[in-house]
């Protein structure tokens, strides 16, 4: 690409917006042209987040000053329920604009379990139809052709790409599955919040969002697609004491005919070619830290000692393959860019 891409970040003072900036600022094709916040507009990127004072970027403005006529791709890292009103007049006037959503507001293809799931009704039906879910090592082909893409959740695409290339082969029970995951706090935002002190989650471990959290629509979603008949799987998060990461440890019981070695045998064919997707010999168990930092996910299949039975697990960043990585992996799918462009970091450790 001779040109480079005018990008713009809406929501570029909370985590996975401040994450894109981050990781943009290394990729050779693209410009950052425009920055939003909200309370902090009229700041600038070092006065919110001061590892930015070394590099030229765009002062912190709203919305409605950025001129997204000058902008090539958008990415909205905006609270639940903004993208949609957004981008209803923006994509009207800019037609071949593209927008990365990395909010849950298109993600459920379905307007009736998106009211079911988040208490109103869709705002931008006509978008939500054209809208692409954007886990990019299942659902590429389509991402490509994509003006509208939902980044997944980091819970969903923790659990949904060690499972449903096991659904599609029918080596596993679609209604016996038992996802227990566990977050990092960024993973709930940088607002302030009395639940979020150090003094109230440090030294513990707890779970939320029992039997009702938003990503199960998601789970239900996609693992339904990839099973082709409705799947409801049991899915609990926990919030863990670390900064980053996402670790599912999730259960299963195979089919008939298979057993551990088989669905290691399956993900380790589904993802050889994938640069993302690292899935682990037999037995060996990811660990989160392997992975921070980066846009990796790490994937481990151990037999259970009941036959009959796995424990597949699945671990990445919730900051970057789990939202902000991901979602420039997808532009550059969008643009016609190699796909590990500006993304291909090795994990930070120790």
């Amino acid at each position: 690409m001779s040109k480079k891409l005018n990008v713009a970040v809406l929501g570029a003072s909370g985590y996975t917006g401040s994450e894109l900036v981050r990781m943009l600022l290394r990729h050779p094709a693209v410009e950052i042209v425009a920055l939003s916040a909200d309370s902090k507009a009229g700041k600038t990127m070092a006065d919110v987040f001061p590892q930015f004072a070394p590099f030229a970027l765009p002062r912190l403005v709203k919305i409605d000053e950025i001129d997204l006529g000058l902008v090539d791709v958008v990415f909205c890292a905006l609270p639940h329920a903004t993208t949609q009103v957004v981008l209803k007049g923006v994509i009207a006037a800019k037609p071949d604009l593209k927008v990365i959503d990395l909010s849950a507001d298109f993600r459920l293809a379905d307007p009736a379990a998106y009211e079911t799931w988040y208490g109103h009704a869709h705002q931008a039906l006509e978008l939500q139809a054209e809208a692409v879910y954007g886990l990019t090592e299942i659902h590429r082909a389509a991402i490509s052709r994509a003006r509208l893409v939902a980044n997944p959740g980091c819970f969903t695409t923790c659990s949904l790409l060690p499972v449903l290339p096991l659904l599609t082969a029918g080596a596993i029970d679609p209604d016996e599955i038992v996802v227990d995951a566990k977050t990092g706090m960024s993973g709930a935002g940088r607002a302030a919040k009395e639940a979020m002190l150090f003094s109230e989650v440090a030294e513990g471990l707890h779970a939320y969002g029992v039997a009702n959290h938003r990503h199960t629509a998601e789970l239900d979603q996609e693992y339904s697609l990839a099973a082709g008949r409705p799947v409801k799987p049991t899915f609990t998060p926990h919030l863990t004491p670390m900064i980053r990461g996402i670790y599912a440890t999730i259960y299963v019981r195979t089919t008939p005919g298979h057993d551990a070695a088989d669905l290691h045998t399956i993900l380790a064919e589904r993802y050889k070619a994938e640069p993302f997707v690292t899935v682990l010999p037999l037995g060996q168990v990811p660990q989160s830290r392997h992975v921070k930092g980066s846009n990796h996910v790490q994937i481990g299949v151990v037999p259970d000692r009941i036959p009959g039975r796995a424990i597949v697990i699945s671990t990445l960043d919730n900051l970057v393959k789990g939202a902000s990585g991901q979602a420039i992996q997808n532009m550059n799918v969008v643009c016609g860019l190699a796909e590990g462009t500006g993304i291909d970091q090795v994990a930070l450790f120790p």
